[in-house]
């Protein structure tokens, strides 16, 4: 998900376009975030806005898709992952990863998968502390192209059992919000 304002975000241009520190080729937090989600070799589809997308076709060609969701007010995560899901109705499932969370690592990404092998919802967990991504099962289809707004998928995690996923990566807890960030 990089359809976001990134409205908490105090520097010049926008976060998602900001070099990140410690990337191997100074990538920016979108392109780094991008990068591991598609070394996961799972099928990736991007929501984002225009003026980000410059950034994500630089990659595209191995992307399964990318669609470009209007800066309209009142849009918030429920919108991007309903637009997702719908550009990728006969998926078996799907994750949702903010593209502020560029250290999340590949192997995570192939795990929380995994699981939605055998749960609706499934989410990954470093020291029993919940962080994305989140996975939902194809049977939440209908609800997921039908939520709207901030709230994102929120109240489905919490209505449907979800199962953790333990993993060894620190980075499924750190969103890159603000500059010191």
């Amino acid at each position: 998900l990089a359809a976001g304002l990134g409205s908490r975000f105090s520097g010049a241009g926008h976060k998602l376009a900001q070099p990140l520190e410690g990337a191997d080729d100074a990538g920016s937090v979108l392109g780094v975030t991008l990068r591991n989600a598609l070394a996961s070799r799972l099928p990736v589809r991007v929501v984002t806005t225009a003026e980000l997308a410059p950034l994500i076709y630089q990659q595209v060609a191995a992307c399964d898709g990318v669609i470009v969701a209007p800066q309209v007010p009142g849009r918030g995560m429920g919108d991007s992952i309903a637009a997702g899901v719908s550009a990728s109705a006969d998926a078996p499932g799907w994750l949702v990863l903010p593209a502020d969370m560029p250290r999340v690592r590949p192997a995570t990404l192939q795990k929380v998968a995994e699981a939605l092998r055998i749960n609706a919802v499934a989410f990954a967990q470093y020291h029993g502390r919940r962080g994305h991504p989140v996975g939902f099962g194809a049977e939440l289809y209908s609800e997921l192209v039908a939520l709207s707004g901030d709230e994102g998928a929120r109240r489905l995690v919490g209505r449907y059992p979800a199962q953790a996923v333990d993993v060894d990566d620190a980075g499924v807890l750190i969103d890159i919000d603000t500059v010191q960030d």
